[in-house]
């Protein structure tokens, strides 16, 4: 099975300057976990997930005052629409990700979450191998 098969194709794109009250109001309406934060003048492509919103709320820090730009991921690992679930899957674990922004020629076509392979792989039969420990 192929990230294409696996991906939430409801791409949330915001800005670097949506605050985080912001942001996480679309992501709630739109049922999304994560925002593609597009800075064409700075950093390009970063991803806003709700984890990066919670560490911001946990720090207390003012939702309505800190913006998308200064929590955005930007070293990010793309994804593309071709690759097996198991390529999707390696990245996330080697990288600590849980969403991979899917692009197909430079531009955001999706987001693949850990819950979006786990989904696919119990669908199709796929078991976790247990590890001897």
């Amino acid at each position: 099975m192929l990230v294409h098969d696996a991906m939430s194709t409801t791409v949330l794109t915001i800005g670097p300057d949506h605050t985080l009250r912001q942001a996480a109001c679309l992501m709630s309406a739109r049922r999304v976990g994560a925002a593609v934060v597009l800075d064409l003048d700075d950093s390009g492509t970063g991803i806003l997930t709700e984890r990066d919103i919670l560490v911001s709320l946990g720090a207390g820090q003012d939702p309505d005052i800190e913006t998308a730009g200064t929590h955005t991921t930007t070293d990010v690992v793309f994804a593309a629409p071709a690759w097996t679930l198991d390529e999707a899957a390696e990245a996330m674990a080697h990288g600590g990700f849980r969403h991979l922004i899917v692009l197909d020629d430079r531009e955001p076509v999706g987001v693949v979450s850990v819950r979006d392979i786990i989904r696919c792989w119990t669908r199709t039969g796929r078991r976790a191998t247990p590890v001897a420990g």
